[in-house]
């Protein structure tokens, strides 16, 4: 065979590997429009469809797809890829099974046809961090473990430092089990539903902040830092239940330590030892020192190291502005009504007589 036929041969092969390539080509792009096509194009339902946080592009895609409003995840993949489509808004969409599968990766790209759904969320107070973090998890889709990483997270906690005067850089202290343990305000709010974890715990911190503002001039007054006031109302909040009593528990214990004493509070041996305040404490568990509990030896004329729960505003006037008292001993009984002593012996008697009267708290 010469060079001649050779050369015709390559020529007649290389067409026909040309035309192949031509027609793979139209047909995939045939086949990318037809998989990107509405599903039904005359459609006039209106369907919601959730985006929910965390959710990726190749997850939403893929459920997008289960809920029937697009043909093919994979080309709906190649469409995102090729138009550099990498993240879409959480939220619930209007969307219909007449829009062609870009249009709705459009609209969720630029958080078009969003439904900026308002949920009301009631938080209580006097209880821990993790009460917060399950509740907000459970409102919005997140999981705890994000939560739990954004709020102990180095570079988030110096940027609220920054942003907020009541924040200091006492909430890095290693010893603490919560950095922003204490500092949301517990009240009730109203948030979009597809708000981010950044956006629901900085509106609990603008709150608080909002809250402080009212009563900075006492604050100053007083001579105390906010983290030791909202680690006093703390244990003030869980010590004692109406406005009053909290104004004269909080002069108990500052008495305590101006006495250079403990103060004596199981509610901060129960979170010392992370159990709750139904279940029983074991002596080893009272006498076990570490930065939380007051009960022992280990913390005399301190505070614990950090708030141990949410304050209400009552307590957090109490720790600011105490009732100045003589007492240094308090109890309560069955009924959380409490009876103040100024000595030891006092406050025994108080003991004895609860038991006599069969309303001491087992």
């Amino acid at each position: 065979m010469d060079v001649t036929n050779i050369e015709k041969i390559l020529k007649r092969i290389s067409l026909t590997l040309i035309i192949i390539a031509v027609m793979i080509g139209f047909g995939f792009a045939g086949l990318f429009v037809i998989k990107l096509a509405p599903i039904d194009a005359d459609s006039d339902k209106t369907i919601m469809f959730e985006v929910k946080n965390g959710w990726g592009v190749n997850q939403t895609l893929s459920e997008l797809e289960k809920a029937g409003l697009i043909k093919s995840t994979f080309m709906a993949k190649v469409y995102a890829k090729i138009n550099n489509i990498d993240s879409l808004y959480a939220g619930n969409y209007k969307v219909s099974k007449s829009m062609s599968a870009s249009e709705l990766i459009e609209a969720m790209a630029n958080g078009e046809n969003i439904e900026n759904e308002v949920i009301s969320v009631t938080f209580v107070e006097g209880k821990r961090f993790p009460y917060y973090v399950t509740k907000i998890s459970e409102t919005f889709g997140f999981k705890e473990e994000d939560v739990y990483k954004l709020t102990s997270d180095q570079e988030y906690l110096n940027k609220l430092i920054n942003d907020y005067w009541f924040i200091t850089n006492d909430i890095l202290n290693e010893q603490l089990y919560y950095p922003l343990e204490g500092y949301l305000f517990a009240d009730t709010y109203e948030f979009k539903k597809s708000s981010t974890i950044e956006e629901v715990i900085g509106k609990m911190l603008d709150r608080m902040e909002e809250k402080l503002n009212m009563y900075k001039e006492d604050i100053d007054v007083s001579g105390k830092s906010i983290h030791s006031l909202l680690t006093m109302a703390s244990v003030i909040e869980l010590e004692a239940v109406t406005p009053e009593d909290r104004l004269l528990v909080s002069g108990v214990f500052y008495n305590r330590l101006d006495a250079k004493d403990s103060l004596g509070s199981d509610v901060t041996t129960y979170y010392g030892v992370k159990k709750d305040i139904t279940e029983s404490l074991y002596q080893s568990e009272i006498d076990r020192c570490n930065a939380y509990n007051t009960r022992g030896n280990c913390n005399k004329g301190v505070l614990p190291v950090g708030p141990i729960a949410v304050s209400s505003e009552s307590s957090i006037i109490a720790a600011i502005t105490p009732t100045k008292t003589k007492n240094y001993y308090f109890v309560a009984d069955i009924n959380n009504k409490l009876y103040f002593a100024e000595t030891e012996s006092g406050h025994n008697k108080n003991i004895r007589d609860l038991k006599n009267k069969g309303i001491w708290p087992e």
